[in-house]
C-alpha cells in the first residue's frame, strides 16, 4: 500500500524515506507510494536548490565534467597498435604478459578464418600452434594416438582420458570452418 497517510492505492514505487534531499548519503531508507503520490515527490525535487546562480551555471553547460586531463589517443582510436604499457607502473610485468596472452588468445590464421573458442581449446589439447593446417592437424593426431593408445603403450590404460580429449579435439577441429 501507498505510505501516503490515507492513501489506499497500490504502493509500487519506491522514494526516499526522509524529507531532506539536499545531501545524498547512499541508498539509504525508502518508502513505497502510488503513481499520484510519486508524481507529487518528484515534482518537489530540485536539484540546483541551495546553488548560486553561477553555480546553477557551471552545472549545467554541456563539457562540464570535462575539465580533468585524461589520456590522449591516437586517431584510429588504438586500433593499429596495442596500449603503451610504459604508461603504467608494472614492476612484476603482470599486466603486459597478460595482454599478449590475451593478443595470442584471439588472434587469427594467416589465411584469415576465424577461431571459435572450441577452436582453440582444440588446438591446445593438441599442442598445436594456431597456424597449424590439416598435414600438421593429422600428424599431431596420429602421433598423440600412438602415444595415448593402450594398444600401443603396453596395455597402459592410464591415459585414456587423454586419449579421448585428444579424439574429440581432432574431430572438431577436422570439420572446423577455419580448417575446411
Amino acid at each position: 500500500m501507498c505510505s501516503e497517510p490515507g492513501c489506499n492505492e497500490a504502493g509500487e514505487f519506491r522514494a526516499p524515506a526522509g524529507e531532506s534531499r539536499a545531501t545524498f548519503d547512499g541508498p539509504g531508507e525508502y518508502r513505497w507510494l502510488c503513481l499520484d503520490h510519486v508524481r507529487a515527490f518528484n515534482s518537489g525535487y530540485n536539484f540546483f536548490q541551495g546553488m548560486s546562480p553561477d553555480e546553477i551555471h557551471d552545472a549545467q553547460r554541456p563539457y562540464a565534467g570535462w575539465e580533468r586531463e585524461t589520456r590522449a589517443f591516437n586517431g584510429t582510436g588504438g586500433a593499429d597498435r596495442p596500449p603503451r604499457w610504459a604508461d603504467f607502473a608494472d614492476p612484476l610485468d603482470a599486466i603486459s604478459a597478460r595482454f599478449k596472452d590475451r593478443m595470442k588468445d584471439r588472434a587469427e590464421r594467416k589465411d584469415g578464418k576465424p577461431l571459435s573458442g572450441k577452436d582453440r581449446e582444440s588446438l591446445k589439447v593438441l599442442d598445436l600452434e594456431i597456424d597449424a593446417d590439416r598435414t600438421m592437424l593429422r600428424k599431431r593426431y596420429s602421433e598423440l594416438v600412438r602415444k595415448f593408445h593402450p594398444d600401443r603403450n603396453g596395455g597402459d590404460r592410464s591415459h585414456e582420458g587423454r586419449l579421448q580429449r585428444v579424439i574429440e579435439a581432432y574431430q572438431h577441429l577436422k570439420t572446423a570452418p577455419a580448417f575446411a
